[in-house]
């Protein structure tokens, strides 16, 4: 007996002794799962960085739209995708960090029992959040590549997911938006504070904002299929889009680096001096004298405004730079605004779509909402001036469609600084025409190419979506690009 005492009490000593030993090496101080909230924010941050950044080895937008024109290394004012493999790393940040952390977010949240019947009553509002994320970003990559994965994209079993047509996958994100923005329920709570950091989890504002993008896919299909789009365009309008720049979706960053705005990180935490204006924007903002060109850009001589040459190597000191407000660590991040929803709503009365106001109401709003934005003032005398004026621009235009130039012209100033949106809306409208860089690598790129790790990972799959789309080039037009003025 007394000998299986002591076997007893050395067992459970050793039991005991093991216990603590694991103890000792557990990390007390991180939790052993992240939560999802946690997986939304970082998803939120990541997608709206690579909106907003003009960092060449992440979004060359603002230099293929003329915005702004490189000072020694000109690769990508002249359409090298290539060189800095610009394709492959959207594609990642927007699948591996955006996409995915987004559908982890949704999961955990789902499952998760929260302490109080009023935590667990915002998850429905949380997960509508989440999902109007997931169809900005997949929308994003529909604009940017065409055909994509899609419905394997996230399923962890299938490592060579297929490619989705494009068109299909856009009208499949225009039902789950509107399924989503439905759902949302104003008068429950959602994420708190700097958990969600475009509207703080303000429901009804989440719901103006996926009202507007509805709007702004929408307007994306307009040549293409011109019912679905005006269908689109007036639910959103009647279920109640942005109606002043309150309501635009501004990411609010922070003081300190890594949490700064990325343009901020381009221009000063780089101590490089990349950018310059570009001589597109500024000639024709030039020509109209336009006031926004003091928030824009910096003179050069406390009087003039000079743009570098598009695909030269600019001299820093003798063009104009970046104004006063993007060298801001604070300045916000914008991904959808009212400007851009008067200009689109402009263009769907200009179609004919069944939207109330004018085409003319809608540009002047547009314009408006534009120098409030920027802080600019002498709307008025800007609106007066020919070249302004909507019934004498369109008079004294000569394109087959006159509101697209100048509706279009007009918009992709307002765009200033929103590289993905200035790229849309030129290869939508076609206009500003644009410059033809000195070394073109080729034509204007229409589209991102592929990722070279999808084609030799997925090559398969990566051939048919090739070949289904018209081949893998720059120039390749996607389904919603029908018309090309360009022609470099």
């Amino acid at each position: 007996m007394k000998k299986i005492f002591l076997i007893l009490l050395t067992a459970i000593a050793a039991v005991s002794c093991s216990d603590n030993l694991e103890d000792l090496n557990k990390n007390t101080k991180d939790p052993s799962q992240v939560s999802g909230e946690s997986l939304f924010t970082n998803a939120q941050k990541n997608l709206v960085d690579q909106m907003v950044t003009q960092n060449v080895n992440l979004n060359n937008n603002k230099l293929w739209a003329q915005y702004l024109q490189e000072t020694t290394y000109t690769d990508e004012s002249n359409y090298d995708q290539v060189t800095r493999s610009i394709p492959d790393n959207h594609w990642s940040v927007m699948y591996k960090d955006v996409l995915k952390d987004l559908n982890r977010a949704s999961e955990i949240i789902s499952e998760t029992v929260y302490t109080t019947d009023e935590l667990n009553g915002r998850i429905p509002n949380k997960l509508a959040i989440i999902e109007i994320m997931n169809v900005y970003a997949y929308a994003n990559l529909v604009e940017t590549y065409g055909n994509i994965p899609y419905s394997e994209a996230l399923d962890i079993n299938q490592l060579l997911p297929k490619y989705d047509d494009g068109k299909e996958v856009y009208l499949d994100l225009i039902s789950r938006l509107t399924a989503a923005v439905n759902s949302l329920d104003p008068s429950k709570a959602s994420f708190e504070g700097n958990e969600e950091r475009l509207y703080e989890g303000n429901v009804a504002n989440w719901k103006k904002f996926g009202n507007s993008l509805k709007l702004k896919m929408g307007n994306m299909l307009s040549d293409d299929d011109p019912a679905a789009a005006e269908n689109a365009i007036v639910s959103a309008v009647a279920s109640g889009v942005f109606t002043s720049n309150d309501d635009s979706a501004t990411y609010n960053y922070l003081s300190a680096d890594p949490n700064t705005n990325p343009v901020y990180a381009d221009l000063v935490l780089s101590g490089r001096s990349d950018y310059v204006a570009g001589k597109t924007i500024v000639d024709i903002m030039n020509d109209r004298n336009d006031p926004r060109r003091a928030v824009y850009f910096e003179t050069v001589d406390g009087t003039n405004y000079v743009g570098g040459e598009i695909g030269f190597a600019a001299n820093y000191a003798t063009h104009s730079h970046m104004g006063d407000i993007f060298y801001t660590a604070q300045n916000p991040g914008n991904i959808l605004d009212y400007a851009e929803v008067e200009f689109i709503m402009a263009e769907a009365a200009a179609r004919g779509f069944a939207v109330p106001g004018t085409a003319e109401s809608h540009y002047i709003a547009g314009i408006t909402a534009s120098f409030d934005y920027w802080g600019a003032t002498g709307v008025a005398g800007y609106l007066a001036q020919p070249e302004v004026d909507y019934t004498s621009a369109i008079a004294a235009s000569t394109a087959t469609d006159p509101w697209k130039e100048v509706i279009g012209t007009q918009k992709w100033v307002a765009l200033y600084n929103r590289g993905f949106a200035g790229w849309n809306t030129l290869r939508l409208l076609d206009y500003p025409v644009l410059s033809q860089p000195v070394d073109a690598q080729s034509g204007f790129p229409t589209r991102y190419l592929y990722p070279v790790l999808e084609q030799t990972l997925n090559g398969t799959n990566y051939a048919a979506a090739a070949a289904a789309i018209g081949g893998d080039a720059a120039e390749t037009r996607l389904f919603w690009d029908k018309f090309y003025t360009f022609d470099f």
